[in-house]
């Protein structure tokens, strides 16, 4: 949603992804998304994020209407195969020829040696002529381009279109795209865009709990200034709000997002863009507390969450899938009569879980989650979505809830691990 949409005097950067592969749906695009924040996050204006397949045309026209741009970023089609031709596409576009680069060549001929030495099917000389001839397609630079060195095997690469924009030519393994990206802001070139670039003065808020419509009746009372560009996204169940000022409307921007906390209040989770995950860990570092997780229909969701984030091994105990009775009674000391009196999907059970995690793990705060995730097993008592949580304390705070979450099973699943995750948060601040 966006309220307002003002002349943005910053420069503009698109996102060219190839593949196929994206286009039949046999995997989801994770690069362009993830551009999209990281240059966002740099003061740039994302102007387009293009899907395209292997096909050299259509990648030369995706760089062609992005032509207008300061930055253009391609992910994918640097492999050794007949396939990956974005070097070619993107040498074509700047109107530069290609040629093998000896220490490129060199470099990646080491990297595809080692693994295939791995692998144990690669003899001790030099290496078989196919392995041979991709490395050398994979050492194929435009002239004048900036190479960047693998992560994987692909090597990148930074060059500008005489009178356009720069390119940045990175590979579409999302882990080699993230890992080489750090590569690319130390880049010269892109060093020297980016020096160019106003200084970020967006303010960002996360809720949790406040739906896009409410928010958006209270940005139409607050007549939000043209100046301003308010936009939201939905994301882990919080309702991000960024807002962006032109050059000279700091004061203004900083002002309404004072107001929207104000008058939300009961829903902010952080008023400078701080999501539940990371305030969690920060709270229980600050407490030097451990979690516990004891789930059922979740499934290990939660405590895979938890342990996302780097050094968590400083606040997390540990978590147990109690998936059958049997398993909740043994596992976690559930009491078999209570599961008989109340069932397994009960608040009695989500405490009980809640506990037994904390015990079996000595942890300082635990959470118990069972439910029925679907789309078999629902009763009118207990439909398809109930789902059962509790968290519970050392020192005897109890905090439970049992609503019903709307969705498929695994749009249930996924809600209910954002919702445990805020209840810990919750409980975790105090």
């Amino acid at each position: 949603m966006d309220t307002a949409q003002p002349r943005d005097p910053r420069p503009r950067a698109a996102v060219v992804v190839t593949g196929s592969e994206l286009l039949t749906g046999t995997i989801a695009d994770a690069n362009g998304p993830w551009l999209a924040r990281a240059l966002t996050g740099l003061s740039l204006q994302v102007d387009r994020i293009q899907v395209v397949g292997d096909r050299p045309d259509d990648l030369v026209d995706a760089l062609a209407a992005a032509a207008g741009c300061a930055l253009v970023i391609t992910s994918g089609g640097l492999g050794p195969t007949a396939d990956d031709l974005t070097v070619d596409c993107v040498a074509r576009f700047a109107g530069v020829p290609v040629e093998l680069d000896p220490a490129t060549y060199d470099q990646v001929g080491r990297i595809v040696a080692e693994w295939a030495r791995l692998r144990g099917n690669a003899p001790a000389g030099p290496l078989d002529p196919a392995l041979e001839a991709g490395v050398r397609k994979q050492a194929m630079v435009p002239v004048g381009a900036t190479v960047l060195d693998p992560v994987g095997t692909a090597p990148g690469l930074v060059l500008r279109r005489p009178g356009g924009p720069l390119i940045v030519v990175l590979p579409g393994p999302p882990g080699e795209l993230q890992g080489m990206w750090p590569a690319v802001l130390a880049a010269p070139p892109v060093r020297a865009l980016l020096a160019a670039v106003p200084a970020a003065a967006a303010r960002s808020l996360r809720f949790f709990g406040l739906s896009e419509p409410v928010l958006a009746q209270t940005l139409r009372e607050l007549d939000v200034p043209g100046s301003l560009e308010v936009t939201t996204c939905l994301r882990h169940s919080e309702l991000e709000v960024d807002i962006r000022p032109e050059p000279g409307a700091e004061a203004a921007a900083a002002a309404l997002a004072d107001t929207l906390a104000a008058r939300h209040g009961e829903q902010l989770i952080s008023a400078d863009g701080t999501g539940t995950d990371e305030l969690l860990a920060r709270a229980l570092l600050d407490r030097d507390w451990f979690v516990a997780t004891a789930e059922s229909c979740t499934g290990g969701l939660v405590v895979a969450r938890l342990v996302d984030r780097a050094g968590s091994s400083a606040y997390v105990a540990g978590g147990t899938v109690a998936y059958s009775n049997q398993a909740k009674e043994s596992q976690l000391d559930v009491p078999a009569e209570t599961l008989a009196a109340h069932g397994a999907v009960s608040p009695q059970v989500a405490r009980a879980l809640a506990d037994g995690a904390r015990a079996r793990f000595g942890a300082d705060i635990g959470i118990g989650i069972t439910g029925v995730a679907g789309p078999d097993g629902g009763t009118a008592a207990k439909p398809v979505g109930y789902v059962c949580f509790c968290v519970t304390t050392g020192d005897g705070v109890v905090l439970a809830r049992d609503p019903v979450l709307r969705g498929d099973r695994a749009q249930i699943r996924a809600r209910a691990t954002d919702l445990a995750m805020h209840l810990l948060l919750q409980v975790a601040r105090g």
